[in-house]
């Protein structure tokens, strides 16, 4: 890597972090260009020489924020065993990230895809981020005999119950303790996959 391959990654990674730190902390309407500079500790126009505008750095926030969780899920779910009982397990840990994040659940499924993205292999990503955390066991339990009409609709599910259940929660409405929450999404998951199978 050249010298200034180096000083490019080092600035875009500047920037990066800085847009971490405001979705994180503020979520995206505080997302400026202004804003990522000071934090960045640069002028807003050397962001321009590294992004194109504050969509492409708020993209990049998106692939590390999975990166992030993808890391979180593997560390939470251990050695559980293929199939279902460790797509209950990457449910559960994958809601557990959006729980102590809320922000980054904010900005993958409630703000408008045209804030976030300009483009739409970016809101496909984050629509199937779920599936193919799972995807390993999807096709273990296809292996297993699971009717790929049954799949589809399953992963399906699964993915409407945990947004629905995560909204509900973070936008406190349904008043549940952490623990309770937790408690009720096994129980929905489990009934799930009880009544598909």
């Amino acid at each position: 890597m050249t010298k200034n391959e180096i000083q490019e990654q080092r600035m875009r990674g500047y920037f990066i972090d800085a847009t971490r730190t405001i979705l994180k902390g503020e979520g995206l309407r505080a997302v400026s260009v202004r804003n990522i500079a000071e934090i960045a500790g640069y002028s807003y126009a050397t962001l321009y020489n590294y992004f194109r505008d504050v969509k492409d750095l708020v993209f990049e926030c998106v692939c590390d924020f999975q990166n992030e969780c993808t890391r979180f899920v593997e560390e939470k779910v251990g050695e559980e065993g293929p199939g279902l009982r460790r797509i209950r397990a990457i449910t559960i840990a994958y809601m557990k990230y959006f729980v102590e994040y809320p922000g980054i659940f904010e900005l993958f499924f409630i703000e408008k895809p045209s804030e976030i993205a300009n483009k739409q292999p970016t809101v496909e990503q984050i629509n199937n981020f779920l599936d193919q955390l799972c995807a390993a066991d999807w096709r273990f339990e296809t292996r297993q005999g699971l009717p790929d009409d049954k799949r589809d609709e399953l992963r399906n599910q699964l993915k409407y119950l945990s947004s629905g259940m995560l909204l509900y929660y973070l936008h406190r409405r349904e008043d549940l303790t952490y623990q309770e929450f937790f408690n009720n999404a096994h129980k929905q998951i489990s009934a799930l996959f009880a009544t598909i199978l």
